[in-house]
């Protein structure tokens, strides 16, 4: 009978504790965007990649040579397709140019990589003054994404991002060095 007591009052604080230790609320952005404009438009322009998280190291593999990145998003050839055009500087020196093209989904913020059918993006609002998340996932992956407008973000905004994403598991972290200047983008 004690441990029938016991174990029920164990379970009770762990209820509690996961109701006082919640992660916080981070929401996925709608098609109406920022200030009423309708997305993409707040989107769109330049950008800078700050940090990534993931469940693991291989997740973030991808970016372990990167010292820094900048994208621009830019509207498509038509209404449902975004641009994206990005300059990687690598930590060996190099200027690597990349483009992709998103397909936006009808109702939602959810964009698909043409080319990469496997490959799922979910834009998120941060809490960061002039911030965005991604959340990438695809076959074997998943990972969030910390982009801001400013190459050098507050640096409560890194923490924050770091703190959310722990709270969900990823427990990987990688943070863009941006010990070199940033390359420029090509048009």
């Amino acid at each position: 009978m004690f441990h029938q007591i016991w174990a029920a009052l164990l379970y009770l604080c762990g209820i509690l504790l996961n109701s006082i230790y919640r992660c916080p609320e981070y929401s996925q952005l709608t098609t109406q965007g920022v200030d009423g404009k309708e997305f993409p438009e707040p989107h769109l322009g330049r950008w800078y990649f700050i940090a990534g998280a993931a469940p693991t190291k291989e997740e973030l593999v991808t970016f372990d040579a990167v010292d820094n990145i900048v994208f621009n998003m830019a509207t498509g050839s038509t209404p449902m397709k975004l641009q994206l055009r990005a300059t990687i500087r690598m930590k060996n020196g190099l200027c690597v140019p990349r483009k992709w093209i998103y397909h936006l989904t009808e109702e939602s913020t959810d964009l698909r990589t043409e080319g990469r059918p496997d490959m799922k993006t979910k834009l998120f609002s941060s809490s960061c003054p002039g911030g965005i998340m991604l959340k990438e996932s695809g076959q074997g992956y998943q990972r969030f994404l910390l982009y801001n407008r400013s190459p050098h973000p507050p640096e409560k905004c890194v923490k924050e991002f770091q703190s959310l994403t722990s709270c969900l598991d990823f427990k990987a972290f990688l943070r863009t060095p941006r010990n070199q200047e940033a390359c420029e983008l090509s048009s």
